[in-house]
């Protein structure tokens, strides 16, 4: 059996990106890769523009302006945001009104704002001295035409997608999403919405299907699956079109645990079977060719517990994202905590910061059935297998489950 870490590192190293992509536009693109290196085609900003709404003068003409003493100067012209400039010049003794974003005229060197300033008929009484180039963003000062903005791998986000989009790009290429198939197996299952006959109603499908396509993935949901070998065989090998395979339940010892052996009757090379983890313990993970199957728990706490530390990870990678850690961070345990040595366990926490400082204290019971407590949550605490007592105070790390991967 391995533990976490192990397992880990045998997954990673058995994931393949899939080095296939598509279009996709400045509406859609939020949470996909980046497919390839993006080069600015333009200077951002495109040409020397006023910082400030304000006037544009020429420095040395104002190099003993005080308040006491102000230097006037005589307004020739005004220039607004969007004005294409038309061989303005400006000359010695003389000043040009422009607003914000708007270009800077030849002969120009700096902007002195408004507030700085008394403008009285056609001229305008200047205060104060600024520096030469004050005021002033030059062109490419952001962005130089030709410089590599985003790096192949990078996932795209908000302000990525607004970045993009500064550049004049509306379509560009990401990675191709992976075709995730998933399926619960039980013959206590029910879906929801159906009349409620005291079974247990299904949610790992759709917590799979939220995360898969949390984490770039293109999920197609099979259904439950009786407890049959037949059946399940005959699912798995349906859904052998798809790049990632995820089922929960049936990986267990019961009697109608049939996952691991299904698995190895269609040729998956099992690689993982059971991890020194709490909750989580029964994971399966194997491949075929390129193709990723993982057989997770059927309780839905260990289904998101394992999902978040295999899954997440490998479809991460599948789809070319150069980031896949969650952050761990060190908090304060404002609770003791017992276990028993030999697993890694990852319980339910909810951090907050106290004068500055991470604190953490757990969701309260963490049966693997408890659904609600992952919900509460914010962080899972890692306890370490060798570890059996955690004292109120001591510091724990805890692993970030709502942040974006860094």
């Amino acid at each position: 059996m391995l533990n976490v870490d192990e397992a880990f590192e045998e997954i990673i190293s058995n994931v393949s990106v899939i080095n296939e992509s598509e279009k996709t536009d400045i509406f859609n693109c939020c949470g996909r890769i980046l497919f390839n290196d993006l080069i600015a085609g333009i200077n951002i900003p495109s040409q020397n523009n006023s910082a400030m709404d304000g006037y544009a003068i020429i420095s040395d003409d104002i190099v003993n302006a005080t308040p006491d003493n102000p230097v006037c100067l005589k307004i020739i012209d005004e220039i607004q945001a969007g004005h294409e400039l038309n061989n303005e010049k400006l000359t010695n003794g003389h000043a040009i009104r422009i607003m914000t974003g708007a270009p800077i005229p030849d002969g120009a060197d700096c902007v002195v704002q408004f507030e700085d300033t008394e403008e009285i008929g056609d001229m305008v009484n200047i205060y104060k001295k600024p520096a030469k180039h004050e005021n002033i963003r030059f062109a490419g000062e952001d962005i130089k035409k030709g410089e590599i903005i985003l790096r192949r791998g990078t996932r795209i986000d908000s302000a990525e997608s607004g970045l993009i989009s500064s550049l004049n790009i509306k379509e560009f290429l990401v990675y191709k999403r992976p075709k995730a198939g998933i399926i619960s197996t039980g013959d206590e299952l029910t879906e929801p919405g159906e009349e409620y006959t005291g079974k247990t109603i299904n949610s790992n499908a759709y917590m799979l299907y939220s995360e898969i396509k949390k984490y770039g993935g293109d999920p197609c949901y099979k259904g439950i699956v009786s407890d049959n070998y037949e059946n399940v065989k005959k699912i798995f090998l349906e859904l052998m079109d798809n790049d990632i395979i995820i089922s929960s339940g049936g990986v267990s010892m019961g009697r109608y645990d049939f996952i691991p052996d299904v698995l190895k009757d269609i040729g998956i090379d099992i690689k993982v079977h059971k991890v020194l983890m709490k909750p989580g313990k029964p994971v399966i993970f194997g491949t075929y060719g390129s193709k990723l199957f993982f057989g997770l728990p059927g309780n839905p706490v260990s289904v998101m517990v394992s999902f978040m530390q295999f899954v997440r990870p490998a479809l991460l990678k599948m789809t070319g994202n150069s980031k896949i850690l969650k952050p761990v961070i060190k908090a304060q345990i404002k609770e003791d905590i017992i276990k028993k040595k030999g697993r890694k366990n990852f319980i339910r926490g909810i951090f907050t910061v106290e004068n500055g400082m991470p604190v953490v204290h757990t969701t309260g019971p963490q049966g693997s059935g408890i659904l609600t407590s992952m919900s509460a949550a914010n962080c899972l605490i890692i306890l370490s297998e060798e570890v059996e007592v955690i004292k109120n105070g001591e510091y724990v790390d805890i692993q970030l489950t709502g942040h974006i991967e860094i």
